[in-house]
């Protein structure tokens, strides 16, 4: 291994968080984690105030034709600069706290112009209600859905877990979208299995995951084909968190009667692994 791939910045590690790696920097960095649990940690922590944050003000994001040179003329001039004479004390974390708030600033209101782990969708006047009224209703589905079928003891799934591959290739093609099945056994959960159900009248797919407390979730697909964008929110009603979002023509949701820091790390998850499989069209 290279003294390159060995060593990741802190720099680095706020590219991550913000989305601004391209894939090989962003394994680079992945394989980095895995070998600094501390670290991962931290960066996990970093994620979810992120989340918070884009889910605080998505309310209040709307797009301007000036935003894009905003970001290009701040990110030159207006973000702090590393003092080569400084080690990394005080000054140069304070430097850092500084320019996380400004890329999550400009984050929210930026004219979709950065992609990356949850960029928030800036929709545009002609099919934004339409959009967002697809996007609101896709928390509502997914609770429905935890709420029949999590409690169902022998008919939770159609297909179970010893079928996996037969049920990614055909929730796939009901969805006409290449689709792979997530694997949260580093979080604890194991597939249960999937079914075929409708979302937004069309045809979408539910899997569900359980831990060895029993507790259950679901990872929720149906198809928006009117947005080109992405968001991402949290919803919670009557002690069930939702965490969706939209990403093309697929929306998503994890649900679950789980702590929402658990039920974040397992839409992470399950974001980095359907935005890889859809990469590599498997």
């Amino acid at each position: 291994m290279t003294e390159d791939f060995n060593t990741v910045s802190e720099d680095d590690l706020h590219a991550y968080v913000d989305g601004f790696l391209t894939p090989r920097e962003r394994q680079r960095v992945e394989q980095w984690l895995e070998r600094n649990p501390a670290r991962a940690e931290e960066v996990r922590q970093w994620q979810a105030q992120a989340v918070d944050l884009r889910a605080l003000f998505a309310g209040y994001a709307r797009s301007d034709a000036r935003d894009r040179a905003l970001l290009l003329s701040s990110s030159h001039s207006d973000l702090p600069q590393p003092n080569p004479g400084r080690n990394n004390g005080k000054d140069t974390g304070s430097a850092i706290r500084r320019l996380r708030a400004i890329a999550a600033g400009l984050a929210l209101f930026a004219a979709g112009g950065l992609t990356g782990l949850y960029a928030p969708a800036l929709l545009s006047a002609d099919r934004g209600g339409r959009a967002i009224e697809t996007a609101d209703s896709l928390p509502r589905q997914a609770q429905s859905a935890f709420l029949v079928y999590a409690s169902e003891v022998r008919h939770a799934v159609e297909v179970g877990a010893d079928e996996q591959s037969h049920l990614a290739n055909w929730l796939g093609k009901r969805l006409d979208h290449p689709l792979s099945i997530p694997d949260l056994s580093s979080l604890g959960f194991s597939l249960v299995g999937g079914r075929l159900l409708p979302v937004n009248g069309k045809a979408g797919a539910m899997f569900m995951y359980e831990d060895g407390t029993g507790r259950r979730l679901t990872v929720l697909l149906g198809r928006n084909d009117d947005n080109r964008e992405t968001s991402f929110r949290i919803d919670s009603a009557d002690g069930v968190e939702t965490f969706y979002w939209i990403d093309g023509p697929i929306g998503y949701a994890v649900t679950g009667e789980v702590p929402r820091n658990l039920l974040q790390q397992v839409a992470d998850e399950c974001y980095r692994q359907f935005d890889k499989s859809e990469a590599t069209g498997s």
